[in-house]
């Protein structure tokens, strides 16, 4: 009995601990401090990192670099001021960390001294400079600038940004595809690769001619890099004559100073992410085998740089390689790799091509290996943990946290770790899903449920504390289940899974999106089937365009960034290969399929309340999109808004922005659920 009632006791302490906690607010999301790339120094005995945080009262936010002890102790700031310091990165001898930085006005190459504590800028090109590799000499440093093609001077580029001020006229005459991309219009100018040489503060160009080196359009993670040797960098470039309509990036080596761009690969699929092993046999690559599909498996390959022989070492691996880095002896390689709603860590030896998995509990971000190989530093997160920094010790398995950024505004905050569901989807396949419960959770109690929808398609929702679209645990708060559900199309799950989706829009993607709504209801008391939402962003922007015209089980719909029409979106996007490669043609080769898989289409049944949002500089999905799917909405009379943002690209940046983007649709929800 005494047993029982301090059971009780307890519980009912718990239960006024979690009452008393705060709901997440729009300012508490944006006050989270943002951590990634570790780095460790050369030595192993420090880390250092990028700290982005946000400034509520002033409406910004600044990047800068940290550097704290390998066991987490002595962690203290350097670099300052206004702006953005990125792309850290040691030198091999550890005297100093390069990043890139707009401190200033315009984004340069900075270096910080370790041993005085003072910062420089060694760049000050007109056209600007990002991205710092070192060699392992640590006397270079390669980065990137975009120029006008030709101009192997800064005073020549100065001179044809002052040519191109002095026209009368605001025309801009173009010859060719891709002249605008994402949120940008082409100016003319090229990326291309610079040497800064520490010896004599001298920079030269190493590459020079018509195409993007490094290429600007997919590529990787670091699309360039030295060899073992410093006499030698690796690039990726891509050299077809239409970009628009290629993904075939291919890895070239140039000698240095001046040697001519040698191709090592002629896969017809892109090539990225080249890096040398250390023992210097292998160039290592990541590898798409088919030409125009952007979200191929990425293969993990070996480049014999004596015999020119390709080793896949990932074939029997069935998941997409991300972000990797070798091993301090040559022998394994470990990766990170998207599976089942988690981003984990892998190892692969390279002479068995087994995998071996290292972190699989939570979501994994970037990563670094000590130099003695026994550490991997690592961002990590869940859904209700923003990330932080971990040490892992990969021989005794230990996870060690180092950094507690976070944990102030978490301790306070009640946001509850979202759960995994499973349940049959098309086809037979199991299908899996995410489920995120507001605070203050009465399981006897009627919730209104919202279906959040991920873009892509060939994307996935993670079990993380997550930007993208949405933060669940704010749109939770308002007292809604989240669900998230990975339908067919979604990356994790295996190639098979992955792939149904292209050719296919609107069919099993969307039974498994309403299989998984049938699940939730049938298994979970607490979902109200009468109140429900679905929303979603791009991919699902159309998804949720798509549900408008295919069902009214929903009380109203959210719409960002979607695409309404198939064919008028062929023609005002940029990245052609895309709906080239998932909708199997053009639209004068496969019209059917355009007309099949658009949301126009099946207009004439829209009914359920939509909330339409979109921005004037996503070129990735026309803005046309947003007023085709408002017009059809608002001429038959369909309850609906259209929230438009005149500064934005295909997603929502500036801060007062978000907050509009949130509470518009905070609003929207609550008139038709509450």
């Amino acid at each position: 009995m005494k047993r029982i009632i301090i059971l009780l006791i307890v519980s009912a302490l718990i239960t006024c601990s979690q009452s008393l906690a705060d709901k997440i607010t729009f300012d508490d999301l944006y006050s989270f401090p943002e951590i990634g790339n570790p780095q460790f120094s050369p030595d192993g005995k420090k880390i250092a990192f990028e700290l982005s945080t946000t400034y509520i009262d002033s409406n910004i936010s600044e990047n800068h670099i940290w550097i704290m002890n390998s066991d987490g102790s002595g962690v203290s700031q350097v670099t300052f001021g206004p702006g953005d310091q990125l792309d850290a990165r040691w030198s091999p001898d550890g005297r100093y960390i390069a990043y890139s930085s707009d401190k200033g006005g315009t984004e340069q190459i900075w270096l910080y001294d370790i041993e005085t504590a003072v910062a420089k800028k060694i760049t000050s090109l007109t056209t600007e400079a990002w991205g710092p590799e070192w060699s392992p000499s640590s006397d270079m440093i390669i980065f990137g600038s975009e120029v006008y093609p030709g101009c192997r001077t800064d005073d020549c580029n100065k001179a044809m940004i002052r040519q191109e001020e002095s026209h009368a006229h605001s025309g801009i005459l173009y010859d060719y595809l891709m002249y605008r991309h994402y949120k940008t219009w082409e100016d003319g100018r090229i990326s291309q690769l610079f040497v800064y040489q520490l010896d004599n503060d001298s920079i030269y160009m190493i590459t020079d001619g018509i195409h993007d080196a490094p290429t600007v359009l997919l590529g990787g993670y670091t699309d360039y890099v030295f060899s073992p040797e410093s006499h030698e960098v690796c690039y990726v470039m891509n050299t077809d004559s239409v970009t628009a309509i290629s993904t075939n990036n291919d890895l070239f080596i140039s000698s240095l100073p001046d040697g001519e761009p040698v191709r090592i690969t002629k896969n017809m699929g892109q090539d990225h992410t080249p890096r040398y092993s250390p023992d210097s046999k292998y160039i290592s690559y990541l590898s798409q085998a088919r030409a125009g599909y952007e979200t191929d498996q990425n293969e993990l390959v070996l480049h014999n740089r004596k015999t020119g022989e390709k080793t896949n070492l990932t074939l029997q691996f069935d998941r997409s390689v991300g972000y990797y880095i070798w091993g301090p002896k040559s022998e394994f390689i470990y990766f990170a790799a998207t599976d089942r709603g988690f981003r984990k860590l892998y190892r692969i030896n390279i002479k068995t091509e087994e995998v071996e998995k290292l972190l699989f509990d939570a979501v994994y971000g970037q990563f670094d290996l000590s130099p003695d190989g026994k550490y991997i530093v690592t961002a990590r997160t869940l859904s209700n943990q923003p990330d932080e920094l971990y040490l892992y010790e990969i021989k005794s398995k230990k996870l060690k946290r180092l950094t507690y950024f976070t944990k102030e505004l978490t301790d306070r905050l009640d946001m509850r770790q979202a759960e995994e569901f499973w349940f049959d989807g098309f086809n037979g396949d199991t299908v899996h899903g995410f489920l995120t419960l507001p605070p203050d959770f009465d399981s006897s109690a009627k919730y209104p449920l919202v279906l959040m929808i991920h873009g892509g398609p060939q994307y996935c929702w993670h079990g993380e504390f997550n930007y993208y679209g949405w933060n669940t645990q704010l749109m939770a708060a308002e007292g809604y289940v989240i669900a998230q559900i990975d339908p067919h199309g979604s990356v994790g799950y295996g190639l098979k899974f992955k792939e149904y989706v292209s050719g296919n829009w609107g069919r099993g993607d969307y039974e498994d999106l309403m299989l998984g709504v049938d699940y939730l209801i049938e298994n979970y008391d607490f979902v109200d089937s009468t109140r429900m939402a679905a929303m979603g962003r791009s991919y699902g922007g159309y998804m949720t365009n798509w549900i408008c015209g295919h069902t009214d089980r929903f009380q109203c719909l959210i719409t960002v960034d979607g695409v309404y029409d198939q064919i008028s979106d062929y023609g005002a996007t940029e990245e052609l290969w895309f709906p080239e490669w998932e909708f199997k043609g053009t639209p004068w080769t496969n019209r059917d399929e355009y007309v099949r898989s658009s949301p126009s289409t099946y207009a004439a049944n829209f009914k359920t309340p939509t909330l339409v949002i979109h921005g004037q500089h996503d070129y990735r999905v026309d803005i046309s999109q947003a007023f085709q799917m408002f017009t059809a909405l608002q001429r038959q009379g369909v309850p609906s808004q259209f929230l438009y943002f005149p500064d934005e690209g295909h997603s929502v940046i500036k801060l007062e922005n978000l907050r509009y983007f949130y509470q518009t649709q905070i609003d929207w929800l609550a008139r038709w659920l509450k």
